[in-house]
């Protein structure tokens, strides 16, 4: 049976998703080999707008989201997504006090095109433990594990649906907060931008 914490890999993931793996520190797996959930935040993020809670899907190819592997699910480039989604970050967080910090870098994700949505999502998680300073190395599955115990499955964990959030609630500064009051758990980008070399010590 399988004895090691396993967690799937999100798209731009949520603030408790990194209070959590701090917890494990290297003793972790990302998930490669599951089929795709709907509606997770494998390929969707929750940023703060002007008017509240924003969601940041990324497109999926036709048919990636029955039955396919993780591992194989191609991003579609039907529309300019990237655009749109550069736009909203910059829209939401110009004002913030750290966005100017990080835009350069994290730009190309937004720029280059990445066939796979894990290879992408598994980019985009390095670069956000670089920023925040945490030194864990990211290991992955080599198969899909059925036998795991049920406190060691994260797999199912935080559905935007459901609203289920195993996350530090401690209240930080947010651009919007004085219209809209905290919002709970967005996307660790909201963190970073927000906060600066200060969010690790918040996780």
């Amino acid at each position: 049976m399988q004895n090691t914490a396993i967690l799937p890999l999100f798209y731009l993931p949520p603030v408790g998703y990194f209070s959590l793996i701090q917890q494990f520190g290297n003793d972790f797996l990302i998930e490669k080999h599951e089929h795709l959930a709907k509606q997770t935040y494998r390929n969707r993020a929750s940023i703060y707008s002007p008017n509240g809670k924003l969601d940041l899907t990324v497109p999926l190819v036709k048919g990636s989201k029955t039955h396919k592997k993780m591992k194989d699910v191609r991003i579609s480039y039907d529309f300019n997504w990237q655009r749109l989604h550069w736009l909203s970050l910059e829209t939401c967080y110009r004002s913030s006090a750290y966005f100017e910090y990080y835009e350069d870098e994290l730009l190309r994700f937004y720029q280059n095109r990445f066939e796979f949505l894990f290879d992408y999502n598994l980019e985009l998680m390095e670069w956000l433990l670089q920023k925040l300073k945490l030194k864990i190395d990211l290991r992955i599955t080599t198969s899909y594990e059925d036998q795991i115990a049920p406190e060691l499955d994260f797999r199912g964990m935080m559905n935007p649906k459901k609203n289920e959030d195993i996350v530090n609630t401690k209240p930080y500064y947010q651009v919007f907060d004085d219209r809209h009051q905290f919002l709970n758990n967005l996307s660790i980008v909201d963190l970073l931008f927000n906060q600066g070399p200060q969010a690790k010590l918040y996780l």
